[in-house]
């Protein structure tokens, strides 16, 4: 999967950019995102920040891809524990 994290300052751009990423995967925090993980998905998305993206970043402002390999370990407490369990509704 990859984990895609961004701190960046101007609320439209913010704004603009969490819909670009939601568009890939799910939010897991206020700025974190997990997206499946391909490298044709991997490419689309580091492709299209640098495309129209980045020139609007700003000096402060950070976006950090975690590439993760299925060897990676994910401990998860809280509400993260659902998204592993199924859910059956009768």
């Amino acid at each position: 999967m990859l984990i895609v994290a961004y701190d960046i300052s101007d609320n439209k751009l913010r704004t603009r950019f969490a819909k670009f990423l939601s568009k890939f995967g799910y939010r897991l925090q206020y700025s974190i995102f997990e997206i499946k993980n391909s490298k044709r998905i991997l490419s689309i998305v580091e492709a299209e920040i640098k495309a129209d993206f980045e020139k609007e970043f700003k000096q402060t402002d950070t976006v950090m891809i975690f590439n993760l390999s299925k060897q990676c370990t994910i401990t998860k407490y809280g509400y993260a524990k659902n998204d592993d369990e199924d859910l059956i509704m009768i």
